[in-house]
């Protein structure tokens, strides 16, 4: 089973098994092998088995599809190695196998074909220094690969990543035919293969498999020692002068992977005799590197049981603060029904009336609290859709025209009719503007308070003080457009302005959330955009949103990604 593995984009690392007989969509609908790239249309390209190959085409995609850095414009065949781009990612068509726990791995009892061990090497932290003298240039070689495989080891997030790219690294330095990194998921069961690779892709099941002697296997984790082995030894056709390559005796090389004296499995190469024999410095070699992938697995739980801990915290810390916001909803429910009740009681409409519009607000607050909790608990997956902002914002306010007048405020939306379509999600771009027109609101004194929403559009960015275009977050000073909502409430003291739009945190007591604007901060972050709060002239607050603006100019969607890690990683340390 071949694998499409992304490397390079938002997605990178992730990997997506090919049936031999299913045709594969690579898009963002959901029935494709799904991407999170913006630049990546819904249904991209089409990748179709075809009497033992795999051919590709495009679907007459936005950005179009590339094979070999050549776009191609009609059905075109693939072979194992090809470099396939749609949008921003890039993915490597074969190689690698995942999750190949199959049958490709087999694992023989000695009494089927044993190994001779050659050589063991203890596997410690004093044997990274054992290997014999070598020649500078060697040496350097040797440097090198230890070098990244460190680099590998402290950069990887990803078990599955992780792995993948080691055995990449030691098939670059070893130049073996097969590998397989086999891992045990506890102490309590054998190890198993992870990532399996080939020098040359097989050419059917039979020579796919890999058969891995136990004696090996065993002698590595048991006894944590890396072996240096050959099965033609102790092979009884060997000795009848069979062929060497008919027979397949292969020398092969095993090393623990283990940090201290937790083994988590180990990294097994072979190749035929007559190709290729490892020797013992090259043993002491792959020994280094099990190591350091020893401190990489051990380093990922760690970081695992971290950052599990940090959720439990998190999720008891939201869930006291959802508890007492929905029990004060609830009690506004109760209160209104009670009304309610009472006015039916007494067949009073006006009475009935009163508590109905009780009920009616608090269903409101429950439906945004609802809305606000999906979108700041889950990743969203931006649509991008060139919209006009002056219907959009006027539907926000014709949706709030009852609040607006039953606190007696105006609701004034000042925009120019002649501002171009601008790049954003539309549902998204709502929500964070309901969440703001509806704090501004709320925030001004009834009857003599006033809201006003005003949108301005910068072809060339938005002017700093010397009237000249200032930068952006994104570093460029394209088209802006800026979204001020402007009230004349009691504005937002200074010490306030830091917290503001962290979760959990509100001004209005028992009438607020605190989800409103950290799931506005976040959607307009998603969109590479800014927020800020600032004086309103004669009092209030000025909420101000800068949102690129440029058609020509797609989101790049592996910043987002990071964005939205940074974020994330700077909300823990907050917290």
């Amino acid at each position: 089973m071949l694998l499409l593995t992304i490397t390079q984009g938002p997605d990178r690392g992730k990997a997506f098994n090919l049936p031999n007989n299913e045709p594969q969509l690579i898009g963002r609908s959901s029935e494709a092998l799904r991407i999170t790239d913006f630049t990546v249309s819904r249904r991209h390209a089409e990748l179709t088995p075809d009497s033992g190959h795999w051919y590709i085409r495009d679907l007459q995609s936005h950005n179009g599809t590339y094979v070999n850095g050549v776009r191609i414009n009609k059905r075109t065949k693939l072979k194992i190695g090809d470099e396939i781009r749609a949008g921003s990612t890039v993915f490597a068509f074969g190689g690698v196998v995942s999750h190949p726990e199959s049958d490709i791995v087999e694992i023989l009892r000695p009494e089927e074909i044993d190994a001779e061990i050659e050589h063991a090497l203890a596997s410690n932290e004093d044997s990274v220094l054992m290997a014999e003298p070598e020649p500078r240039i060697a040496a350097n070689e040797h440097l090198r690969l230890l070098f990244k495989a460190s680099e590998i080891a402290t950069e990887s997030i990803d078990k599955q990543e992780l792995l993948a790219s080691i055995l990449e690294l030691v098939f670059d330095q070893f130049e073996p035919e097969r590998g397989v990194i086999l891992i045990a998921p506890d102490k309590y069961h054998s190890p198993r293969p992870v990532v399996v690779k080939y020098m040359t892709p097989p050419k059917g099941a039979e020579e796919a498999k890999i058969q891995l002697s136990q004696t090996i296997l065993q002698h590595a984790i048991v006894k944590k020692q890396s072996v240096l082995s050959s099965n033609a030894m102790a092979d009884p056709r060997f000795k009848a002068g069979d062929s060497i390559q008919r027979l397949g005796i292969r020398s092969a090389m095993c090393s623990p992977i283990l940090f201290r004296e937790r083994v988590f499995g180990a990294i097994y190469i072979d190749s035929s005799i007559v190709n290729y024999t490892f020797t013992a410095d090259q043993l002491a070699l792959l020994n280094a590197v099990g190591q350091q992938t020893g401190l990489a697995m051990a380093n990922l739980e760690l970081v695992g049981e971290q950052i599990h801990t940090e959720r439990l915290a998190v999720i008891g810390e939201t869930v006291a603060s959802l508890s007492h916001s929905i029990k004060n909803i609830l009690q506004g429910l109760r209160g209104g029904a009670d009304v309610v009740e009472m006015g039916l009681k007494k067949d009073d409409l006006k009475i009935a009336k009163g508590g109905w519009a009780i009920l009616k607000r608090n269903l409101d607050r429950i439906m945004s609290l609802t809305l606000n909790m999906l979108a700041f608990s889950r990743q969203q997956n931006i649509e991008i859709e060139l919209t006009k902002l002056g219907p959009l914002i006027e539907e926000c306010a014709q949706l709030l025209e009852g609040i607006c007048q039953t606190r007696q405020v105006p609701l004034i939306v000042d925009v120019d009719s002649e501002i171009p379509p601008v790049p954003v999600d539309p549902n998204l771009i709502h929500q964070a503007m309901m969440n703001l027109m509806t704090n501004a609101i709320e925030a001004v004194e009834p009857k003599t308070g006033a809201v006003t929403v005003r949108v301005d559009y910068h072809p060339h960015g938005k002017p700093g003080a010397d009237g000249r275009p200032k930068p952006h977050a994104r570093g460029t000073s394209g088209a802006e457009v800026e979204i001020s909502v402007i009230d004349n409430g009691p504005g937002i003291p200074e010490d306030r302005r830091l917290w503001i739009f962290e979760p959990f945190n509100t001004t209005k007591g028992m009438r607020g959330t605190g989800l409103g604007l950290a799931v506005t901060k976040r959607i307009i972050e998603d969109h590479h955009g800014e927020i800020e709060v600032l004086d309103t002239a004669g009092g209030g607050a000025t909420i101000r949103i800068l949102l690129p603006a440029d058609p020509a100019q797609l989101i790049d969607p592996s910043a987002t990604a990071a964005t939205r890690s940074l974020t994330s990683a700077q909300r823990i340390t907050r917290k």
